[in-house]
């Protein structure tokens, strides 16, 4: 139907590990990403300008806050890579038709465990617990369609179909 959807609310979403396994009840804080930059001034410009670095990406933080001793917190304390999908369903309008539907999200995830807060013990309160994982990949669809997808180690920068490192990559020999 025509109209103009609009992406209001997150109806629900899900946490698994390697795929397949159902880890616990969480809120989940995904990173910022923040391009890494360098000052470039001289000649030709008027001041200095922070030029981000094609590809080069800052540190990209990911927080599971748990409300229990969830045994799926302590799991993620091993220090290996952890790969963890966080499957959404998203609500949209139809501006037009005046129907309310929904579509699919997926947040990939992989990186290593930082910290691993247990939180505190309080009759009849959440633990208030959290884990911190240093994600090295990211990968983020909507609807079927990728919008964003970074991979550190493999040189990988897809922002809404275009691959911004490819010419890097050939580049480099990889």
């Amino acid at each position: 139907m025509p109209g103009k959807q609009v992406r209001d609310k997150l109806i629900t979403y899900s946490v698994y590990r390697n795929g397949t396994e159902f880890l616990g009840t969480s809120t989940v804080e995904l990173p910022s990403i923040e391009a890494l930059t360098d000052t470039v001034k001289g000649a030709g410009i008027g001041g200095e300008f922070e030029m981000p670095v094609l590809g080069q990406i800052g540190s990209m933080e990911v927080k599971l806050n748990w409300n229990t001793l969830d045994p799926a917190a302590i799991i993620l304390s091993a220090p290996e890579s952890h790969a963890l999908d966080f499957r959404a369903s998203q609500q949209s309008y139809n501006t037009v038709g005046g129907i309310l539907s929904s579509e699919g999200a997926k947040v990939s995830i992989r990186g290593f465990t930082k910290s691993n807060e247990l939180g505190s013990l309080e009759p009849g309160s959440a633990t208030g617990g959290a884990t911190t994982i240093e994600a090295s990949y990211i990968k983020i669809t909507v609807g079927g369609k990728v919008l964003l997808e970074i991979d550190k180690f493999n040189f990988i920068f897809v922002v809404n179909g275009k691959d911004y490192l490819a010419q890097v990559r050939a580049d480099l020999g990889l």
